[in-house]
């Protein structure tokens, strides 16, 4: 599985990226991950979720996922975000925070 991941926005304006291949992980990351885009029903989701809320300082989160044959990206404002999606950006976000100087897993 490959995913792409971006945060931005924010308060700061912040952007935190990052670029994860699962067959180059330990297997129990790379089971979490899975897992984790499951339990998300990711491939299930809308390409857009958008929030009709005002707030200029939240993140938007773009995620890309590829499996085999499945391949989906979504975007996400903050306040849209579904709560079976938040463990999934979480971890991605943590992942893009440790790996600021790197680009790709």
């Amino acid at each position: 599985m490959k995913i792409d991941f971006t945060r931005s926005g924010g308060f700061a304006g912040m952007r935190s990226a990052v670029a994860i291949d699962t067959e180059n992980l330990p297997s129990t990351e790379s089971e979490r991950l899975h897992r984790l885009v499951e339990e998300a029903g990711f491939f299930d989701l809308p390409a857009a979720l958008k929030s009709t809320a005002p707030g200029g300082d939240r993140f938007q989160y773009r995620v890309k996922v590829e499996e085999g044959t499945r391949r989906k990206e979504i975007v996400a404002d903050e306040a849209a975000v579904p709560e079976r999606l938040r463990p999934l950006l979480d971890y991605l976000t943590g992942w893009a925070r440790a790996s600021q100087k790197r680009k790709t897993v």
